[in-house]
């Protein structure tokens, strides 16, 4: 029985998505809720799960395609077996495709083999297909490619003696040409549907918006000395160990209170003020970088922030984000720090109006009191909107992120 696989509901504002990558080749075995394809859309990627076990069929999309929300993009054939079965050109899977209708010469060609024969101005009918069911693969193309590049290749021709030339006094011989191992290569790769749209709203951001950063600096060493004393209680406890992130996302909060143009929208000729702090938190993850967002981070324990953290990280991962936990941010944090950066300007995510900036640890030499003394410092970048935050109240954000930061026992006190 033939099964439509459709494009599920990945956000509510999501009405089309673009086939990122097919995981599975047509005749694969597929089991129950077994990602078989990556589906781009313009604020993530989304895997596309089997409903049931059994062989993948006929891929109706193929990468690349934009297809809308419902849209049939492949056939999954139920009962075949449920990831068990190696797609190895077995007999069950041969039997299974057999049993099919006839297939025409199109169908038998898959969608990555076809692109191959484009590239390479091929025909189906020149290469040899080794796929189930007589179906011709992209290796199949990749092959036939590869042992015409050997057979054509000419030996080269054996060098003929030269007379010995008579002069006296001979010219120099003449340097014998070094050989290069590897040729130049280039590769163009497409961009996923969510690069372009990040790259769309970066340029965006640039041109709609009068940015502006300003920068300061915490001595770590107050954070860093309260992680170390308290994180074998934290972890037993909690299951999760206390991180620098949570101190930064309370320190913003209690900042954004003191200056709530940085918690604000601009609305066509309106201000939006929020008595809420959703805040994005910037992490890596699988396709590129991510910001899910931290709802009612006002109201969240160090603990909560950890654990939240630490989920989106490892779903993050695994490309599992939905849309839904990327939208809605009113302010966003950027640890740019563990990858080693010392100082950057980040780039507000319209519409909202600031993006605090954290970098590597550095122990560097500081005034201190009247001497010079070592300590753990990190820069701070703010990047804001001057359409909406004066500078007085940039750098009032910022020295408050500074002070609690250096100072973490006021977060819990509040002053």
């Amino acid at each position: 029985m033939s099964i439509e696989l459709k494009v599920p509901t990945v956000g509510e504002s999501i009405t089309e998505v673009e086939i990122g990558e097919w995981l599975k080749k047509e005749g694969d075995a597929v089991g129950k809720d077994e990602p078989v394809a990556v589906l781009e859309s313009e604020k993530a990627s989304v895997e596309l799960l089997s409903p049931e076990d059994g062989v993948l069929g006929r891929i109706v999309k193929a990468s690349g395609e934009v297809c809308a929300i419902g849209a049939v993009v492949a056939l999954i054939e139920a009962g075949g077996g449920g990831g068990a079965v190696a797609n190895d050109g077995s007999k069950d899977v041969e039997d299974e495709n057999e049993a099919e209708d006839d297939l025409t010469d199109d169908s038998r060609v898959m969608p990555s083999a076809e692109l191959a024969l484009a590239e390479h101005g091929l025909k189906a009918e020149d290469v040899e297909a080794t796929g189930p069911g007589g179906r011709l693969l992209k290796e199949d193309v990749l092959r036939h490619i590869e042992n015409n590049k050997s057979a054509a290749a000419p030996a080269a021709p054996e060098p003929e003696p030269e007379p010995a030339a008579p002069a006296p006094n001979p010219a120099p011989a003449a340097p014998t040409p070094v050989e290069t191992s590897g040729a130049r290569q280039e590769e163009a790769v497409r961009m996923s549907r969510l690069r372009r749209t990040v790259a769309r709203r970066l340029v965006e951001a640039q041109q709609s918006m009068a940015m502006l950063t300003t920068f300061n600096e915490a001595d770590m060493s107050a954070v860093m000395k309260l992680r170390k004393q308290h994180q074998e209680a934290f972890v037993a406890k909690h299951g999760i160990k206390v991180g620098f992130m949570s101190f930064f996302v309370k320190s913003v909060v209690e900042a954004l209170k003191d200056c709530p143009e940085l918690n604000a929208e601009i609305r066509g000729d309106e201000i939006l003020y929020r008595n809420y702090h959703d805040i994005g938190v910037a992490i890596g993850g699988g396709k590129g970088l991510v910001v899910p967002v931290l709802r009612n981070a006002e109201r969240m324990s160090f603990a909560e922030v950890e654990k939240a953290i630490g989920e989106f990280a490892r779903r993050a991962k695994e490309n599992k984000i939905t849309p839904d936990e990327l939208i809605g941010g009113t302010f966003t944090i950027s640890n740019g720090g563990v990858y080693g950066s010392l100082l950057s300007t980040p780039i507000v995510n319209p519409p909202q109006s600031g993006v605090l900036g954290m970098h590597s640890i550095q122990e560097r030499p500081v005034a201190l009191n009247g001497e010079v003394v070592i300590r753990p410092m990190m820069y701070l970048a703010l990047s804001y909107d001057h359409r909406i935050v004066d500078g007085k109240e940039a750098v009032t954000f910022l020295k408050r992120v500074k002070e609690l930061i250096e100072n973490p026992a006021r977060m819990l006190l509040e002053v």
